[in-house]
């Protein structure tokens, strides 16, 4: 049955699966997040195999059409935050 993740349920899944004390299981749950915020941040990518790679894409800017008022805007350049799953990570969820 499937059921969805949250993150103290996911510390709670580590802490079961691993043996460690939920409250060591959650700061480790929280050193992950941060320390892939961080790298992202700093401009870099965080690839973990078999699972997918995090990154950072850069938009350009544009122009654009403001949908009430039918003006022409300029659209900021922005980067946003990217994930592309494995192949491995793709094909286990196209099994299932």
């Amino acid at each position: 049955m499937a059921k969805d993740l949250n993150k103290k349920a996911l510390a709670d899944a580590v802490a079961e699966k691993t043996g460690i004390t939920k409250k060591a299981a959650n700061e480790l749950v929280d050193v992950t997040f941060k320390t892939i915020v961080e790298t992202l941040v700093e401009g870099g990518s965080v690839d973990i195999f078999g699972f997918g790679k995090f990154e950072v894409k850069e938009r350009n800017a544009r122009n654009g059409i403001n949908p009430i008022t039918k003006e022409k805007i300029e659209i900021a350049a922005s980067k946003s935050p990217a994930f592309k799953a494995s192949r491995l990570l793709k094909d286990a969820v196209k099994n299932d």
